[in-house]
């Protein structure tokens, strides 16, 4: 178990991150170096990864810097981990799950002019480029990390982001990480302060890596509704009514695909994974509806990946947040 920690911190940012080159800072992994800090309660113990500009595990401009989760233990099971054998802080996939962030490029960003601003809700002021379209897998340049401030308790730990820019956007976000029981809930609040609407997709990648278990048929993945895609499944899984299955194991291979099904209904909003080999298993739902659901998996990770719309008109706040409840057969 990891030894409590009960502090408050207070990171505030506002200088300009220099891009650095994508391979610059590639490296075998070392996790150790990175700012973290631990929960716990009495059947769960976390460790979280915190957002820091210059020194952060992740500094991308993909997911939201705040609440990545680098491990969780139940009754002697882990939950997640590093997934890739290499790490760099700038690279759009180099973190651990739990992370969030946006399919939609930002708040901004069709109207911005290169080398104007655009806002990637978690991360900041981000630097246009001149490009006919966004790329996801670039890191681009922050002009403003905005404000950040992480709190924490015994058993919680909560992050607050304050980003104001100068084109009509701007928002107070905060996140806050609370262990229940044999589980723990992941509580957003998101406050628009600017003069336009906020309007855009939330998704959480998850990345489950449960007990280092490799991606395949010791796996069942459960919906409450009947799964259906129009992707290739090339062999790789199959669909049995409301579950997907593993038909080898992943190796130097990966799939994604798009799952279709779903009603507007929240009781819809599940999904369970069973690693079926250790018996360690995971229910995440949560209390808004599915705008879209997709899966992902490689050798060492597989990933149900959770959209919900996110419409906050100006001066008004949006609540939700999503419940994962840890469980051993």
């Amino acid at each position: 178990m990891y030894t409590k920690l009960v502090k408050k911190e207070v990171l505030k940012w506002c200088f300009p991150l220099i891009l650095l080159s994508i391979l610059s800072e590639a490296q075998e992994v070392n996790l150790e170096q990175y700012p973290k800090a631990t929960i716990e309660n009495d059947q769960v113990s976390m460790l979280v990864y915190l957002p820091d500009a210059k020194k952060g595990l992740y500094r991308g401009t993909r997911f939201d810097w705040s609440g990545m989760i680098g491990s969780v233990l139940y009754q002697g099971h882990e939950y997640f981990g590093y997934w890739k054998n290499t790490h760099d802080p700038m690279v759009h996939e180099d973190l651990t799950g739990p992370v969030e962030g946006y399919i939609k490029p930002g708040l901004g960003y069709e109207e911005a002019a290169p080398g104007s601003g655009f806002i990637r809700i978690g991360v900041g002021v981000i630097e246009r480029e001149a490009e006919s379209e966004y790329q996801w897998k670039k890191t681009y340049n922050v002009l403003d990390h905005g404000d950040w401030s992480v709190n924490q308790g015994s058993d919680w730990i909560s992050f607050t982001h304050q980003v104001n820019g100068d084109f009509g956007y701007g928002y107070h976000y905060t996140k806050t990480i609370r262990l229940k029981g044999n589980g723990f809930v992941i509580e957003h609040k998101l406050r628009n302060t600017g003069d336009k609407p906020i309007e855009t997709d939330q998704f959480n990648h998850n990345f489950f890596m449960i007990d280092g278990t490799v991606s395949g048929p010791a796996f069942t993945i459960k919906f409450p509704y009947d799964i259906s895609t129009g992707d290739d499944l090339k062999d790789l899984m199959r669909i049995d009514s409301n579950e997907l299955h593993f038909l080898k194991e992943f190796r130097d291979t990966n799939l994604f695909l798009t799952l279709t099904g779903y009603s507007e209904q929240v009781e819809d909003h599940e999904v369970t994974v069973l690693n079926t080999k250790s018996g360690a298993g995971v229910s995440l739902s949560m209390d808004q509806p599915i705008y879209r659901m997709c899966f992902w998996a490689c050798e060492t990770t597989l990933c149900p990946e959770n959209f919900i719309w996110i419409s906050v008109p100006p001066g008004e706040t949006m609540d939700w947040n999503s419940d994962y409840r840890l469980f051993v057969e």
